[in-house]
């Protein structure tokens, strides 16, 4: 069951108190009167009544049942639906989430699915800013997009780490199957926090140009600031994402130097002894008539020649860099 985690009332940046669901309507009529009401997880039943106190569209109240939707932008009349993904870590793994927020002239409904920490700290430093709390509705979604963003950067970082430690033990010629995986589960991660990333920027574009009645101007600055920090973010997770994929490249790289060096010493000493193969291969045929047989010095002769011819061989390829 879904789960109503706070039903606030504001007028000109100071809390009023507490509203129950069944009076929102009323309270939202009142002129200069907001109201920020927070979901967890909430089902159709409850979203249904959230809808007709809000007057909410009712495609924006079908997705935001379902959990499983891409970060967007979309206007409904004088509403907006937003799309956010939340992450957190959990044991070095990427864990998403999404925050679903109806935002009009007179009201802010936060939903919550999935990982996602309170955002109790949101209505907390809200609270605490009057002055700018007093700009309304476009405020509050200032202050959960920023939350929502500033929780990327400590991820961020951490798969930042993770990967220099890996990267320390990728400069060698030996394939470390489980390393790779390792990276290839790294980089996946960077993907998916990419693709939660790269929406807000054009987001915040939108709100800044298009939507004036819930985006004053006195808030454009706040936007473009999470602008910023996801632009940043997402020069970050570009360079980590290079960084990966070059390091796998690097080490197959590696590896396969490695494997030619092998080849080259076994293709070496099979040149070497290849001489002596030849020589005695040729007097293994035992001839009756074939010269030196008779000669007294013939077996030491033709060992020495091969041991000569085995060692000017070795020498020149190890000059080569062979062996």
């Amino acid at each position: 069951m879904g789960a109503i985690v706070n039903s606030m009332a504001y007028r000109n940046g100071k809390r009023l108190g507490d509203v129950p669901l069944d009076d929102i309507s009323e309270e939202i009529g009142t002129p200069g009167t907001f109201v920020w009401l927070g979901l967890h997880e909430p089902d159709l039943e409850l979203l249904r009544r959230v809808q007709h106190e809000f007057g909410l569209h009712d495609l924006a109240v079908e997705d935001a049942l379902d959990a499983h939707q891409r970060p967007k932008l979309e206007t409904y009349g004088d509403s907006l639906f937003i799309v956010l993904n939340t992450a957190q870590l959990v044991d070095d793994e990427v864990i998403m989430g999404e925050t679903h927020i109806f935002i009009g002239p007179s009201y802010v409904v936060s939903v919550r699915h999935g990982a996602s920490s309170t955002y109790a700290p949101v209505r907390e430093r809200c609270e605490m800013d009057p002055r700018g709390l007093a700009n309304g509705p476009g405020y509050v979604l200032y202050a959960l997009m920023d939350f929502i963003v500033d929780h990327y950067m400590p991820i961020v970082n951490r798969l930042e780490d993770t990967f220099e430690q890996l990267e320390q033990g990728l400069f060698r010629d030996e394939f470390d199957r489980r390393t790779i995986e390792r990276l290839y589960h790294i980089k996946r991660q960077v993907l998916r926090l990419r693709n939660a990333v790269y929406p807000i920027e054009e987001m915040c574009g939108q709100l800044i140009r298009l939507h004036e009645d819930l985006v004053p101007k006195e808030l454009r600055a706040y936007f473009r600031d999470i602008e910023d920090h996801a632009s940043r973010l997402l020069r970050t997770l570009d360079v980590v994402r290079e960084m990966l994929t070059t390091a796998v490249q690097v080490n197959l790289a590696l590896v396969t130097v490695g494997q030619n060096e092998v080849v080259k010493r076994l293709a070496g000493w099979g040149a070497i002894l290849a001489v002596p193969t030849v020589v005695f291969s040729l007097y293994g045929m035992n001839f009756e008539f074939m010269p030196e047989l008779k000669f007294h010095f013939a077996y030491p002769a033709v060992i020495g020649f091969t041991a000569v011819a085995c060692t000017v061989l070795w020498r020149k390829l190890h000059r080569a860099g062979w062996l």
